[in-house]
This record gives structure tokens, C-alpha cells and sequence, in this order.
């Protein structure tokens, strides 16, 4: 089977969306979906043309492709542990006329180095990232039901590496005064802060999302500086729909979220 074909076929387990910024995204059946988790995510990061990003844990790059798609950055890696999601995000590149910008590292986050990085740029003597992303895992191994597929559960279960292990590795590959944009589980908040100080990612930016303004938080996002001075922006939080709609099969977003749906962007 030529390359061409490969990237077109679509397997039995997998299918294929139209998502955001006009992407086609071949997706597992069995695996987690693109969600408001992953493009609000994409949406915090603040642009950097000329910056080279790394996505801990990829799955199927839907992150990278985003940010590239928007040209937010100019080059992205996807470091993901399972080969056949590793697959899927130069499967996903290509489909959408990315494979040079947006190339995957089938790799545990655990092991990732600037060297690892390095290679896959061709690079030799290692490469640092100016912008690392991460949508980690975030329950603990143990907690909720098991799930029925592998590869949904190594996604949301801390199986292949914790909330610390992903702040080490992006301090790791961070260059100097390079930004780590994260989302995750308000509840878990005290334990992100404590793995981004232990490896010197010092917050900046942080917005807490939510349901409506009657609800408490379902994800925070924060933007942390490698090697910077302490000083922390706690923004307005962001309201994904109003009161008023609850209860309705459909609930249309508040203006403000629409905002960041539209431009793909908080700074607004």
C-alpha cells in the first residue's frame, strides 16, 4: 500500500469528524474524543510563529494540528506512547497538509529528553521546545470504573505517568523562558502547583472554566514559565453557557466563550 493510500484508508475501529478550524480528524472509536478540554487548551496559547511546540500526550494530535492550523506555531511534535495513537497523528498530519509541520514521537513522556526531541528534528546536539502543551491524564490509577478499551483508559488514568511526571518532562525539553500550557481538574489543583514549582515552571497565567456561573469549576488552565520570577494572573473565569439554559438539549454558549470559539484565542 502506497503512503497515500495509508493515510486515506480508514480502519474499522476508527472514524473521521469535521472539527474545528476545518480539520479532518481520523479518530479511535475506542479512544477519547476531541472535547472543549483540548481546544480550550489550544485556545490559552498565546501565538509564537516561529516556535517549535511539544504535545505530552498527543493522542491523535488534534492539539498540534489547532495550533498549527491557526499558525499559532511553527512546528510541532506529538510525544505519544501508544504507536498505533503515534500513527494517527502523522495520519491526521497528512490529511490535513501538515505532515511537514506536525511529526510524531512514539515515546513515554517519562523518557522524553532534548535530545529524543533533537532527533526527530534531525538535530543531533538536541533540540529545546519554546512551547510545551499538555491535556495529561488525570485520574488516579485505581479511581473510576475501568474501562473496557486500553487505550481509553491509559488516557485518562495516570498508568504511563502522573501530573508530576509531565511537569518534569516538559521542564526537560522547555527552553529557557519557554511557556507550558496545561489543562486539568480543578480538584487537582494543589498538586499541579506543587509539580510546577518542584521543576521550576513558574505560573503566570491561570483562567478557571465553567459549565455557568451557578456551577463550581470543571478545568483550569495555566500557563507557566520555565525559569520564571513568580507573578500570577488569575483572569475572569470563563462561562462555557448561561443560567438560563440549563435543561436544554442544546445549550448555545455565552458571548464570551463564542469569543474564544471563533478567534480561537483568550486574549480578546
Amino acid at each position: 500500500m502506497n503512503q497515500t493510500c495509508e493515510f486515506s484508508h480508514l480502519f474499522p475501529d476508527e472514524r473521521e469528524d469535521k472539527v474545528n478550524e476545518n480539520i479532518t480528524l481520523i479518530q479511535k472509536k475506542n479512544g477519547l474524543t476531541f472535547g472543549t478540554d483540548a481546544y480550550l487548551l489550544a485556545a490559552f496559547v498565546r501565538p509564537d510563529k516561529q516556535a517549535l511546540c511539544v504535545d505530552l500526550g498527543s493522542g491523535t494530535g488534534i492539539i498540534p494540528l489547532l495550533l498549527c492550523k491557526r499558525d499559532k506555531v511553527a512546528r510541532a511534535i506529538g510525544v505519544e506512547i501508544q504507536q498505533e495513537f503515534a500513527s494517527l497523528i502523522d495520519r491526521n498530519a497528512a490529511r490535513n497538509d501538515l505532515p511537514d509541520r506536525l511529526i510524531s514521537l512514539c515515546l513515554d513522556v517519562r523518557e522524553l529528553t532534548q535530545m529524543r526531541v533533537g532527533r526527530v528534528l534531525g538535530k543531533e546536539q538536541g533540540g529545546c521546545a519554546d512551547i510545551v502543551v499538555a491535556n495529561p491524564p488525570y485520574m488516579r490509577v485505581g479511581n473510576g470504573r475501568r474501562n473496557e478499551a486500553d487505550a481509553k483508559y491509559i488516557a485518562r488514568h495516570e498508568v504511563c505517568g502522573g501530573i508530576e511526571e509531565f511537569c518534569h518532562a516538559a521542564a526537560r525539553v522547555l527552553r529557557y523562558g519557554g511557556s507550558f500550557y496545561i489543562v486539568y481538574r480543578p480538584d487537582r489543583l494543589s498538586e499541579l502547583m506543587a509539580a510546577l514549582h518542584k521543576y521550576a515552571l513558574e505560573p503566570k497565567r491561570m483562567t478557571f472554566v465553567h459549565a455557568d456561573a451557578e456551577s463550581e469549576p470543571s478545568m483550569v488552565l495555566i500557563e507557566a514559565r520555565a525559569g520564571g520570577n513568580a507573578s500570577l494572573t488569575i483572569t475572569p473565569p470563563l462561562m462555557l453557557h448561561d443560567v438560563q439554559s440549563r435543561g436544554l438539549s442544546h445549550r448555545p454558549l455565552t458571548e464570551a466563550a463564542q469569543r474564544v470559539y471563533d478567534c480561537m484565542s483568550f486574549d480578546l
